[in-house]
């Protein structure tokens, strides 16, 4: 059975959720109106209000934790170089890709504009993206006129330009303004693996990026000084998003009014910035929070019932046989502040749907669980491949988003892994913790419960428009 969920809302029903416009009225009612006598519009502010600034609070920890001078740092306006793919063990972010190596920095563009400069891929598949503190995609490959990116790229400069500034930008650059001091730059090159990706890395050396003050005749290289780059794998002491999730209420709404300073809130988001500051959390001002007995039980309820909201798929995602992923808003959410949230808790950096859709499956057909104690099936009609014109891919991943470190072989499976049809042209993939005696078409996945990701790389419309859903994950 496939259903598709495309209905808009500013927050979900359920967990008795409040819309903005049922707390507009609670929190900006007319003098005429008798002043509030109890505190039972905190805990739906406080919740509302995480839901709101979660993906700011979020950016702003993924970025001090990726800047600096420490081990797995690198300084702002530099590139870090994946160089391999992720290894047994290694500390990554959830949902590693297996099909790319990536090069990504966090510009700062409060002074100065920055430049990045993309090499010409020579026919590899390379995209890029650069995302503001929101997590908006404000800049993309895919926004290039009739650029599908199936023969790969040609050499661009891009110029971040801090919002009303004014000067002269290298010669063809193409300018893109930012509201948000800093932007998260990250460019993927698609890799075979093993002796394939010193070719990545060739490619990787020709990115640039510098500010426009060190941006010398030809641009700064990204071994020069202005334009360093770093490899290897950061060290953190847990994920970003579960550094977020051990923020108390204090703590997680001084990080968003510290934050907001340098990253303002969109024009359009005026009455979330007066529900914040209902519950006294004003942009760089310490946050005063009610701070009652009572209040502070009630806030605590508000924090963890916005945890749960994040956590939880809102009901305008697309869905079918058990998959979930979002459609054509994705990287441009406007005042959608629930999917905004749930895209960046589930997906961090999430591109635009025409970069690529990524849909999830945790349960079978029957509505069970998936788990590597059983084998499963997932069945491609002929006329029903997954609608990429790049590429596509499937990979397994335990309930929290990491790889199986106990896995012999770490792959992704998909159209450029040697996929194997049918005589009618139809594709059977086999899903088990063990490779079945003569299967073409694996997946290997953990031994315990996992999700399957499908990636589908510069995706046709049918991804995105509700036409076409993946097929039911089935058990044998």
């Amino acid at each position: 059975m496939t259903t598709t969920r495309r209905e808009f809302s500013l927050f979900r029903t359920g967990f008795a959720l409040a819309g903005f416009a049922l707390i507009a009225a609670c929190a900006t009612a007319p003098d005429t109106v008798a002043p509030k006598v109890s505190n039972g519009w905190v805990k739906d502010e406080v919740s509302d209000s995480y839901v709101f600034g979660f993906p700011l609070v979020l950016m702003d920890v993924s970025r001090e934790a990726a800047t600096g001078s420490a081990p797995g740092q690198a300084a702002p306006n530099t590139l870090r170089h994946a160089q391999s793919l992720p290894p047994v063990g290694a500390s990554s972010p959830p949902e590693p890709n297996l099909d790319t190596l990536a090069s990504s920095g966090w510009l700062d563009v409060s002074n100065e504009p920055v430049i990045v400069a993309l090499p010409d891929s020579h026919g590899r598949y390379l995209d890029a993206r650069a995302l503001d503190m929101w997590t908006n995609v404000v800049w993309s490959t895919a926004a290039a006129p009739g650029n599908e990116r199936v023969a790969g790229q040609k050499a661009q400069t891009i110029a971040f330009v801090p919002a009303g500034w004014k000067g002269t930008l290298p010669a063809r650059a193409k300018r893109v303004d930012v509201s948000t001091r800093y932007v998260w730059f990250v460019a993927r090159i698609q890799t075979r693996g093993g002796g394939d990706i010193a070719a990545v890395r060739r490619l990787q050396r020709g990115l640039r990026v510098a500010p426009l003050s060190a941006w010398g005749e030809g641009g700064a290289r990204g071994d020069e000084p202005g334009g360093a780059t770093q490899s290897g794998v950061p060290v953190a002491s847990g994920t970003p998003a579960a550094q977020v999730a051990a923020l108390d209420a204090n703590a997680f709404f001084n990080r968003l009014a510290s934050a907001l300073e340098d990253n303002p809130a969109a024009p359009d988001d005026a009455h979330a910035l007066k529900i914040l500051g209902d519950i006294g959390v004003q942009p760089g001002e310490q946050a005063q929070l009610p701070g009652g007995a009572k209040d502070k039980a009630i806030v605590a309820a508000g924090l963890a019932d916005g945890r749960a909201r994040v956590a939880t798929p809102p009901s305008n995602l697309l869905a079918g046989n058990g998959w979930l992923w979002v459609g054509d808003d994705a990287g441009n959410y406007g005042p959608d502040y629930a999917l905004r949230a749930y895209a960046a808790y589930t997906s961090p950096g999430l591109p635009t749907s025409r970069d690529e859709v990524r849909a999830s499956v945790s349960q079978d057909g029957d509505g069970h669980a998936l788990n590597g104690a059983n084998r499963y099936t997932i069945h491609f009609a002929a006329k029903q491949l997954p609608p990429a014109r790049a590429f596509w891919s499937i990979t397994a991943y335990t309930p929290d988003g990491a790889l199986d470190a106990d896995a012999p072989v770490r792959v992704a499976f998909g159209d450029r892994s040697g996929a194997r049809r049918n005589r009618d042209g139809s594709l059977d993939v086999q899903v088990s913790a063990a490779r079945p005696r003569g299967a073409a078409n694996w997946v290997p996945v953990p031994h315990g419960d996992f999700r399957l990701v499908l990636r589908m790389y510069a995706p046709k419309a049918q991804a995105t428009d509700g036409s076409w859903q993946p097929p039911v994950v089935e058990r044998r």
